[in-house]
């Protein structure tokens, strides 16, 4: 089967990988174009650009996917198939129609929930028991189209963004090529019911935000959900601060505390008062600061008890 790859962060480059490993043809490979990134704005290259290069493929990196040069040029390889993931544009339906075999998509949830952006961290962030991939039919309608494979994990609770994205990149790629491996798995793909549909809208600075009068579990979804990026956030003595790990610590009794107030400073990290229960800190950074350990942090900061986060 002759394939023509479209992704571009490193949850792409792990498909694209598998699949020149397993022996596809890839004539074409198509990430967006470079950026300048860093303090020293220096253009970067994606993930899967690195990698087509690393295999000497062909690489095309146009702004768009809509003009007719580029539908005509992609069109010319003559592919089978077009393999989007997470490439960071809408294909326009000129495309979605121009292979014997469509355009597939891997995405990272059990569709129809977490459509959208952000379903890793939207998962996490809901406090869901399970996640997984879906291998799916790219359609006009966003992660609408039927399914051809879904694979199921369960979401442990010390998993973490970074942790669940590179299971997921993983388990993607195996089940893409699983899929791929044999042109019937392709006949009859699954539509997606619309009950249970949701949308992983992407995360915004406003969604990083701790909200101290939550219950422990969720601030500490929350904090799981934004490792690595872009990290949870609070103040301390007017000093941004991100939350890098912490432990959330059931409510035992009737006690109540001032949500945000500093319990208890130990060598296991600082103990902090929520809506229901406690959050044990044990990572954190200042702003411009490293990341370190809470018990350092509270040192460095001469944080006390009885100050407050929030």
């Amino acid at each position: 089967m002759k394939i023509i790859f479209a992704g571009t962060p490193e949850f792409a480059a792990v498909s694209l990988d598998r699949l020149v490993q397993s022996g596809f043809e890839v004539p074409l490979v198509i990430t967006q174009p470079d950026r300048r990134a860093g303090r020293g704005m220096g253009l970067s290259q994606s993930a899967v650009k690195e990698l087509a290069i690393t295999h000497r493929l062909d690489i095309y990196q146009p702004e768009t996917l809509s003009s007719n040069d580029v539908v005509q040029k992609i069109v010319s390889c003559s592919a089978d198939i077009m393999v989007v993931v997470a490439y960071g544009q809408l294909v326009p339906k000129s495309l979605l129609n121009a292979f014997p075999f469509g355009c597939v998509n891997v995405h990272a949830s059990i569709l129809p929930r977490w459509r959208g952006a952000a379903p890793i961290h939207r998962a996490l962030m809901a406090g869901d028991d399970e996640t997984g991939v879906c291998i799916m039919q790219l359609e006009e309608g966003l992660d609408t189209g039927p399914v051809y494979r879904m694979e199921k994990i369960q979401i442990e609770s010390t998993d973490t963004t970074g942790l669940l994205h590179d299971k997921l990149a993983e388990l993607g790629a195996r089940a893409l090529v699983e899929t791929l491996s044999d042109t019937t798995n392709l006949d009859s793909p699954r539509s997606q019911s619309i009950e249970g549909a949701t949308y992983a809208k992407k995360i915004t600075k406003d969604d990083s935000v701790v909200n101290w009068a939550q219950h422990c579990q969720e601030i500490d979804r929350l904090v799981r959900a934004l490792n690595p990026y872009p990290g949870a956030m609070t103040n301390l003595q007017n000093n941004s601060v991100k939350i890098w790990a912490a432990q959330p610590k059931l409510p035992s009794g009737e006690m109540t505390m001032q949500p945000g107030l500093v319990l208890e400073i130990n060598e296991r990290g600082i103990l902090v008062a929520c809506g229901e229960g406690s959050l044990l800190l044990t990572s954190l950074q200042r702003q411009g600061g490293r990341r370190m350990s809470a018990a350092e942090f509270a040192a460095g900061q001469r944080t006390e008890v009885g100050h407050s986060f929030g």
